[in-house]
């Protein structure tokens, strides 16, 4: 009984504390851009190459992430962050007839969905980023359709590729890819192989940072770093790689960037790909920056990049 009780005690203090602070709307804390920057500069870019599983979980070595369950409760009790005047309700324009408009058209083209999904078509064949074609993110509801719709996607003629970036909802939506058509072509990073095979789809390839695949005609998929982690109700935290990619055809580079914040994986990945066409950067959930500047880059971070 004396051994249960001082077990409880700990317990019961934290959800006191818990309390107390949900009792209570903690002011916006201030954050330092230049410490930041001046942080992420000072970064070496050798550990971009360096390992990065430690005891069954992925990390990123150049800059480990710091925060804890302390600093999500303090976020979550925080003032929220204002919209610019006017911005609360500002949603995306759909554009009309999209589907049409590719069927009509013989040009390459990008085309952004919706959220972090692109469709591409390149070369007579197609890619999406990332596809959400659902109602819901686990949770949150979209707030516009998405530019095309699943069927639309599936209807349309030619080679379907899709590059996932990481395993968050917004980003792997399982209905979506469960779906897509059994021969569409998958790109994973390191450990979602298994849950793409669960979904139907045969066709994966599952790559490490810095691994480049041939996808055709002198065509490559390379698989790039990101500053982000991972995680699902059904797998454990960081247990699967987050990742970028590199789509590089005899005319274009494209580079997609997933989910990341600013980090000096892009001064090298522009090294060693120069030239770069089209790069498609996530500027969202920036805020607050306290706790969102490690893993989502703000608007001025992403014309930074490259």
């Amino acid at each position: 009984m004396n051994i249960s009780r001082r077990k409880m005690v700990p317990a019961a203090m934290i959800l006191l504390l818990v309390m107390l602070l949900a009792s209570c709307i903690l002011p916006i804390r201030p954050f330092d851009e230049e410490k930041w920057r001046a942080e992420v500069e000072s970064a070496d870019p050798a550990l971009l190459h360096a390992p990065h599983l430690r005891d069954g979980r992925y990390f990123n070595p150049w800059m480990p992430m710091q925060k804890g369950f302390l600093d999500f409760l303090l976020w979550q009790l925080s003032e929220k962050t204002p919209y610019g005047p006017g911005k609360e309700n500002d949603v995306p324009t759909v554009v009309p007839n999209l589907h049409d408009r590719i069927r009509s058209s013989p040009h390459d083209f990008i085309a952004w969905i919706g959220h972090a999904s692109f469709l591409i078509r390149i070369n007579g064949e197609y890619w999406i980023t990332d596809p959400i074609f659902s109602e819901r993110a686990l949770l949150p509801k979209r707030k516009t359709p998405p530019g095309i719709s699943l069927s639309e996607f599936v209807a349309l003629p030619g080679k379907k590729n899709v590059m996932i970036s990481h395993s968050h909802y917004d980003h792997l939506d399982s209905e979506s890819i469960r779906r897509l058509p059994a021969d569409t072509r998958v790109y994973v990073p390191l450990g979602l192989k298994a849950l793409m095979n669960d979904l139907g789809k045969q066709d994966v390839v599952e790559m490490d940072w810095w691994q480049a695949v041939s996808c055709g005609d002198r065509c490559q998929v390379v698989c790039l770093p990101a500053q982000h982690w991972s995680g699902r109700i059904t797998q454990n935290t960081d247990t699967t790689l987050w990742a970028s990619f590199m789509l590089v055809t005899p005319g274009r580079k494209i580079y997609y960037g997933g989910d990341s914040g600013y980090f000096i994986g892009y001064r090298e990945i522009g090294r060693r790909y120069p030239g770069i066409d089209y790069a498609l950067l996530p500027v969202t959930a920036y805020e607050p920056r306290w706790f969102m500047h490690y893993a989502h880059m703000d608007a001025r971070e992403a014309l930074d990049a490259f």
